[in-house]
Order: C-alpha cells, then sequence, then structure tokens
C-alpha cells in the first residue's frame, strides 16, 4: 500500500481481507484469523492448499524452462500432461488445448466449433446455443453464452449473437427438453454447438439434470450435426465424485472445456480438449486462435503434479465419499436443496454441493464472520466445495459453522 493507506490494487472488492497463509483446508488472514475454506476459493482448490510437490514441480520447470511460445514449440511437460489427462477424460483420443483460465477455454470452443463447422464446408453455422441458468465465463463471448443476467447486464449492448433454452431442471421430461431443443435447431438453422454443464454450477447451484436429459439432447445434436460442449470448469478433476461430471450420465462430448481444479489454484490453467474427430476435421496449423500464455510449461509441471495427487490420493474416490458425509451431516442439521437435487435431497455430486439459505449474500457474510468461507451463487443458494483432502473432523467444524451463520 502506499503511504497514506490506499491500495494501488484495483480490487474486485470495496474490502478485500488480506491473506497471508494457507495450509489445507485452511486460510489464514493478517490479523491470524483462520478461515475453514469450504469454497477451495471459487470452488478452485481441490488438493488442497500449500503442497510442497506443487511447489517443487513449479520451481523445478521455470529453472529447466521458463517460457516458449507454442506457435514454434512444444515441450516435454505439455506432452506428458496431455498424455496423462487423455486417460481420464470422457473422450476419444482427445486433444488437449490448454489457456490461462475457464473463460478462455470457453473462448477456445466458441472458436473450435465455428472452426469444425467451416472446414466442414458449413460457415453459416455461427450460434452457439446455451441454457438461461448457467454461467461459462467472463469474456464477452462467454458471457453471451451464458445466461446470468447479472453478469450480462452492464454489457447487453455487445451481446445477442447466442441462443438460451431452458434449464435443465425447469422440467423433469428429458423428452421436453429434446424437443425444445430441436425446435430451436430447426427454427435457426445455424446452430454450431450446444453447451451445457453436466451438473449446473454456479448459476443454478449444483443443480443435476433429470435422468435421460443428456441421453436425450446429445440425441438430437447428433440427428442435426451439432456439436455437444461440456463445460467442466467447475465439475472436472474430481469434484463431484468422479473424474468429469459427464461420466456420471454416459456423456461423450465433442468439445471439454476444464480449469479451476487442473492446476487447484497453484496456476492460472483453464483446458479446451477437442475429440480427435474435431480436431482433424479442423487441422493442427489451421485453427486461428492462441493466446501468449497458452501450452504454458509450468502450468503442465504444476497441472501434472495436481494429477499426481489425485491419483495417488485416490481424491476422485474421497470426493464421493466425503460428499457423502458431508451431505448426511447436512441434513440432519436441516439444510435445504434445490430443484434438481441429488443425494439425500441436496444439489450436486461428490464434494459439489448447493443449499437454499435464504439470503446468500447475507449467509455468505455470516460466514466469513465465523470463519467460513463458502461460495454464493443464486441469490438465495450458495455453493460448499472444499478441498478434496478435506477430513472428518473438518465436516464436522463446517456444518457447526455453517449452522451458527445461517441459524
Amino acid at each position: 500500500m502506499r503511504g497514506d493507506g490506499v491500495s494501488s490494487v484495483f480490487h474486485r472488492t470495496a474490502q478485500p481481507v488480506e491473506a497471508v497463509a494457507a495450509q489445507g483446508c485452511w486460510v489464514v488472514d493478517a490479523g491470524g484469523n483462520r478461515y475453514l475454506d469450504a469454497a477451495g476459493g471459487a470452488i478452485v482448490c481441490g488438493v488442497g492448499h500449500g503442497r510442497p510437490e506443487i511447489a517443487a514441480a513449479l520451481a523445478d520447470q521455470a529453472i529447466a524452462l521458463d517460457y516458449v511460445h507454442a506457435a514454434t514449440f512444444t515441450t516435454p511437460a505439455l506432452e506428458t500432461y496431455a498424455d496423462r489427462l487423455s486417460a481420464h477424460l470422457p473422450m476419444e483420443e482427445p486433444r488437449v488445448f490448454p489457456v490461462s483460465g475457464g473463460s478462455e477455454a470457453t473462448e477456445t470452443a466458441i472458436k473450435l466449433a465455428l472452426a469444425y463447422h467451416a472446414a466442414r464446408g458449413e460457415p453459416h453455422r455461427t450460434r452457439l446455443v446455451g441454457r438461461r441458468a448457467s454461467y461459462h465465463g467472463n469474456t464477452l463471448a462467454a458471457l453471451d453464452l451464458s445466461g446470468r443476467a447479472s453478469l450480462r447486464s452492464p454489457y447487453e449492448a455487445l451481446l445477442g449473437r447466442f441462443s438460451h433454452l431452458p434449464a435443465s431442471t425447469e422440467s423433469d421430461d428429458p423428452s421436453w427438453h429434446a424437443r425444445t431443443l430441436e425446435e430451436a435447431l430447426v427454427e435457426f438453422g445455424d446452430v454450431a454447438a450446444f453447451v451445457g454443464e453436466p451438473i449446473g454450477g454456479a448459476a443454478s447451484a449444483g443443480a443435476v439434470p433429470p435422468d435421460g436429459y443428456w441421453e436425450a439432447i446429445t440425441d438430437v445434436c447428433r440427428r442435426h450435426g451439432v456439436l455437444v460442449v461440456a463445460d467442466e470448469v467447475m465439475t472436472g478433476f474430481g469434484r463431484t465424485g468422479r473424474w468429469f461430471a459427464a461420466d456420471h450420465f454416459g456423456l461423450r462430448p465433442d468439445i471439454l472445456t476444464a480449469g479451476k481444479g487442473a492446476a487447484s489454484g497453484y496456476w492460472p490453467l483453464g483446458l479446451c480438449v477437442a475429440s480427435d474427430e474435431v480436431a482433424a476435421t479442423v487441422g493442427e496449423g489451421r485453427f486461428v486462435h492462441g493466446f501468449t500464455y497458452s501450452h504454458h510449461p509450468i502450468g503442465a509441471a504444476v497441472a501434472g503434479a495436481v494429477l499426481t495427487i489425485i491419483e495417488e490420493e485416490h481424491l476422485v474416490e474421497r470426493s464421493a465419499e466425503a460428499g457423502d458425509r458431508l451431505r448426511r451431516r447436512l441434513v440432519g442439521a436441516g439444510f435445504e436443496g434445490l430443484v434438481g437435487a441429488g443425494f439425500e435431497g441436496l444439489s450436486g455430486r461428490g464434494l459439489l454441493i448447493g443449499l437454499e439459505v435464504g439470503d446468500s449474500a447475507e449467509v455468505t457474510a455470516a460466514c466469513r464472520r465465523n470463519g467460513l468461507l463458502v461460495y454464493p451463487a443464486t441469490r438465495s443458494a450458495i455453493l460448499l466445495g472444499p478441498p478434496l483432502t478435506i477430513g472428518d473432523d473438518e465436516i464436522v467444524e463446517l456444518v457447526s459453522r455453517l449452522s451458527l451463520a445461517a441459524g
């Protein structure tokens, strides 16, 4: 800060708390106050804070090779990571395009979908279809695809290219959703891709679609030559108790986006993954797109270290088990879920849990005062998404502090 005590940082919030340390599921501020991180930051930190093996991987890679431009070079760190990750992705022979975050991953997916259809001789396919209760990122194109009105409203003059259908929870009849989508595809005639979160994120607080939803949606898209894009930025890397939320439904997307848990907050990283068919159609060297920091070797090294921890500590399985234990305690404490509820009547799966709390802003602030960090989702709901390493005692503490804040 300057000598007058005023920060030189343009902060996202008017009065941010100064964090100085973090370990496991806990964050410490400059006053020595400890916060149980029940949100993993922004549903980001999957493997826990303060992992020395990740810091070591970052340092080792920075010393060996810090940066090269992806237009010229590839690196061993990137090639190794993509090969290892491919075994866990719900796609056939996936091809990984690393970027710097979820919004960039969405931007990449949008351009890739258009490039795919242009390569097939259908350049008129330029419309993407999302859902009303959705969030896919903060670039203008990602906001246009998103249905979150509060984030769109300041920029509406620049939006309007894409379309939105009802959320997956607005009916429990998958055939109704399929008909609604098919009618839109026929009406528009220019749709390149349908984009959805397999399990809802911030805009729907972890809402789970009805049984058969993704099978019906995929069938319609396949028959009309429309790509299926799965947004796994929040739900990937074990968050829902499976490697990817698509695995719960047998969903095999054409394009998948990921981020957040991929590097667990230790490096800015997002991923756009194409099926082999999409990548081969567009062609390497012909995709007109890229960022200065895409395909970064340090990002790949960090993500590789995160992947090792998830595999060796069986964090996908731990997410499912800990999520069940947390849900049972929440139900016992009287918390209620949302439409599209999953196990025990609460939204989400694994360690992604949505709760109706009344006024989410008030409850989030009360939680912080009680040393608990939660993620405000809708106006009336919060998300819980602690590190997948959370222990039983910390689960008990989480519910206790949440009950005090929401009581």
